[in-house]
């Protein structure tokens, strides 16, 4: 950009340059520290080391294009992989003079943009080089985010084709022809029917050529229909289930049910809050839910409660002797952002990809959950039940962890 300004026969202002030349140094000070802070954000090998660094290059390009930018953001979370990495700090860089001015209005139209630009800015490593650098310009931008309004959720409604005049008319003839058939049926003749002498069996040959014929018609595959061909293989395994920090915007009573309480989440969708069915009326007040910060499981097929939908579950910790013995939410740490991934420790889970939606039949969760409980140090884990490892379920900020409950269930 820097080069544009200087091509010849072009006069630029001192001022345009020197800004120039603050920003880009400003920059890659911030961009510097962050890296001496987390070495690994800049990639484990050559390979992702080259991916970063190309993405790294491109932050200026994204962030030219905001609405652009926001259309791709919806999807993610990060630019690279599932871990914040220095091309996220590169763009949370060039976003921050524009996000630093942006008014309510004109960033409620960009909840994707916004959505990311918080979450970066209060990443751990970003934190800290923020209280190093002590001129920086990057100084916390707060957003109003509890009154953002909530974006209703697209149903796209496909409409049916209007068949052409031809097939109308083709579809009434073919009607009356079968109607006509039918009115005219004649008697069987004596001549139609079989001879006395002939095998029972030659009766049945026209029902067998029928069965045969309705065998050998081919059935649409899984695919044909818009479905995957195959389902993952393998046992069922934590990582399989999508847990996300969520934010409780709304809570009321269930209209048709005494036990539940309908509640508002947001999980940085795009698309807007989730509605959730909890059943918690019995356990807890409806101010001691919102506004709180929770583990949401995500991907669980959608369910009707009383005639309510409900899109997500609450992660809530019971004590062992039963619900009536306490119960109270596994909650991420304070800094975490709605829409924030929460994982399971261990190589062989935290950089796995959940599933897009649990498959009921399968009984991922029903398999995995009976394992989940509390140490005693009040962190939330899964312990496998083969190895007896130790899973905790975390953010990139911490542990996910109970108020009290020790050896507690988790569901």
């Amino acid at each position: 950009m820097l080069s544009n300004l200087l091509r010849p026969g072009r006069i630029v202002p001192h001022r345009i340059i020197v800004n120039q030349q603050y920003r880009m140094t400003s920059n890659k000070s911030f961009m510097d520290k962050v890296l001496a802070l987390r070495p690994d954000m800049a990639g484990a090998d050559e390979k992702e080391k080259a991916t970063i660094s190309s993405l790294m290059s491109e932050a200026s390009k994204l962030s030219s294009d905001i609405q652009a930018l926001d259309a791709k953001l919806t999807s993610l979370t990060y630019l690279h992989s599932l871990q914040p990495t220095l091309a996220d700090v590169a763009l949370y860089t060039e976003l921050h003079g524009e996000m630093s001015r942006m008014e309510r209005e004109r960033y409620y139209t960009l909840p994707a943009v916004t959505r990311y630009y918080n979450h970066i800015q209060h990443l751990q490593p970003v934190n800290e080089a923020r209280t190093l650098l002590r001129d920086t310009p990057f100084l916390l931008v707060e957003f109003d985010l509890d009154n953002m309004p909530p974006i209703e959720r697209k149903v796209e409604v496909k409409e049916k084709k209007p068949k052409k005049e031809g097939a109308k008319v083709a579809e009434n003839e073919s009607k009356k022809a079968k109607s006509a058939d039918k009115a005219a049926s004649p008697v069987t003749k004596l001549e139609d029917k079989p001879a006395a002498s002939e095998e029972p069996a030659s009766a049945d040959q026209p029902k067998k050529q029928k069965k045969e014929k309705k065998e050998k018609a081919p059935q649409p595959t899984e695919s044909k229909k818009g479905k995957p061909a195959a389902e993952p293989a393998g046992p069922p395994m934590p990582s399989m289930i999508d847990l996300r920090v969520g934010k409780v915007l709304e809570v009321s009573r269930h209209p048709d049910a005494d036990s539940l309480y309908v509640e508002k989440i947001d999980i940085g969708e795009e698309t807007g809050p989730r509605t959730v069915c909890s059943g918690l009326v019995k356990y807890m007040k409806e101010e001691e839910i919102l506004g709180q910060s929770l583990v949401i499981v995500c991907n669980l097929k959608p369910a009707t409660m009383r005639g309510v939908k409900s899109y997500a579950m609450l992660l809530c910790a019971s004590s062992a002797d039963g619900k009536d013995g306490g119960l109270e939410f596994v909650k991420p740490p304070a800094e975490s952002q709605p829409g924030e991934r929460i994982y399971f420790e261990g190589e062989k889970y935290e950089n796995q990809t959940p599933e897009t939606q649990l498959n009921p039949k399968k009984k991922i969760f029903e398999t995995i959950q009976p394992n989940f409980t509390t140490l005693d140090s009040l962190e939330a884990c899964w312990i496998d039940p083969e190895t007896k490892s130790v899973h905790k379920i975390r953010t990139q900020h911490g542990v996910c962890k109970v108020a009290n409950l020790v050896g507690a269930s988790l569901s």
